[in-house]
């Protein structure tokens, strides 16, 4: 089955992708999950400030961000392929992440 972790932090943890590929921590984890297969893709988010669409009767609206109404905010995914949740849970605690923000794993529809 297929898990989309989704990386919660505060806004202090705004790293680059290219900064926190140099952790020797995150660097590590990622070379796990590559070497174990389970690995399927991922983003780096960039900070809060982004564009929202809704269409409403029709119309299409857009506003300027940044959306969120609380002190963290979603700074990255990446989708694993496990046996099963347990797996993806293990997976999620080992995220360097996980020390100080949230790790959310939830099962992809396929």
């Amino acid at each position: 089955m297929k898990y989309a972790l989704m990386i919660w932090h505060g806004e202090e943890h705004s790293e680059p992708p290219d900064e926190i590929d140099a952790w020797p921590d995150h660097k590590a984890w990622m070379d796990d999950l590559v070497a174990r297969g389970v690995f399927k893709g991922g983003a780096r988010l960039r900070p809060t400030a982004t564009t929202k669409v809704r269409v409403r009767d029709g119309e299409t609206l857009v506003s300027d961000g940044p959306y969120a109404e609380t002190k963290d905010l979603i700074g990255g995914f990446l989708v694993i392929e496990c046996a099963h949740l347990d797996e993806a849970i293990e997976i999620a605690a080992g995220h360097p992440f996980a020390a100080f923000g949230t790790v959310e794993v939830r099962p992809v529809w396929e």
